[in-house]
Formats: C-alpha cells, structure tokens, sequence
C-alpha cells in the first residue's frame, strides 16, 4: 500500500515516500486512512493479509476497530537476527518492469543486474541501505516490539523461525492459517 501511494506521486505519495526514504514509520492517520481503504475492496471480503501493520499500540486498536467481528486476527513474529535482516535488505534487487525480486548474496540473478525474466534493469530501492535498515530495526524495537506482549496476551501470536529456508518459514505460515 505505501509503495502504491509513491507510484501514485500524490501528495500524499510523496509524504510517504520522503519518511520511508529516512527510515521512519509513517503516522497511525495515515496508515489507517491507507488500510481502511484498500481492505473495504471486495478482493478483500474473505479475508487478507497484512505485512508491517499495525506498527504500534495505537495502530493495533484503530485496526481493531476496522475489523468486522466474525474476522480471525493471527499474528506472526518471524525471528530473523538482526544481521541477516540488514543482509537480506541490502542484497534486495527488483525488476524495473515485473518486479521480480532477488537477492545478490542468496538468490542473484543469472546475470549481474539483469532481470531473469525479462532481461530489464534491476533497481534497489532508496531505503535499501545499511543505514536505514539499521533506523528501521532500532524503530521496530522502540515501537513495535511492544505488540508482542499485546498480542501474546489474545492468544494470536505465532513465532515463526525466520533463520530457515524460505520454503519451510512460508509452510509454518500456511499451516497457522489454513
């Protein structure tokens, strides 16, 4: 949704694009005002997924308060060490055209900087330094730890090994879920 409203370049687009470029979290109002609107989408009638929200205690009660009573909230806490994390986000490459994703360090396109699909360009996003990572992971502590808590105490909170093969963290995931 954030990466949307930047493609959109609307102002409000751009608000979002100038936080994330520092590696800040967008205010609760806005997301929420983002999350409202693209969940109320009928694609989103039997259910949906969200990555990265709710971020705080204040965005996790406005998302409460969206939610439909017969909606089942699961949580997942993927535990990945922070240098893998900072590893995994630095090494991301994207495809300029279909957005394929790869990773220089663990999944490298076949050749340097070119998309295996279509041969375009792969970019790496502004926000995908070591620096902002790093902001990124000290703000997840100070603000978004604490929904672990919260949510333990519900009762919805899976922690997942995130240090595993791909493969195996999404099956954990979709074993929860379905």
């Amino acid at each position: 949704m954030l990466r949307q409203a930047q493609r959109d370049d609307s102002p409000l687009g751009r608000k979002v694009k100038e936080i994330m470029n520092d590696g800040g979290l967008v205010d609760d109002d806005t997301m929420l005002d983002l999350v409202k609107e693209r969940i109320a989408r009928p694609d989103c009638d039997h259910g949906f997924i969200l990555d990265g929200y709710p971020r705080t205690r204040r965005q996790a009660a406005q998302l409460e308060g969206l939610l439909k009573p017969n909606m089942k909230v699961c949580v997942f806490k993927i535990e990945v060490e922070e240098d893998e994390i900072v590893r995994r986000v630095v090494g991301r490459r994207t495809c300029s055209t279909c957005e394929q994703i790869y990773n220089i360090f663990s999944d490298p396109p076949k050749v340097d900087e070119k998309c295996d699909v279509d041969g375009s360009k792969l970019f790496r996003r502004a926000d995908d330094t070591e620096e902002v990572v790093r902001k990124r992971i000290a703000t997840y502590q100070r603000e978004t730890r604490p929904l672990i808590s919260h949510y333990e105490k519900k009762g919805v909170l899976r922690n997942v090994n995130g240090m595993q093969p791909e493969e195996i963290v999404a099956k954990e995931i979709l074993r929860t879920i379905c």
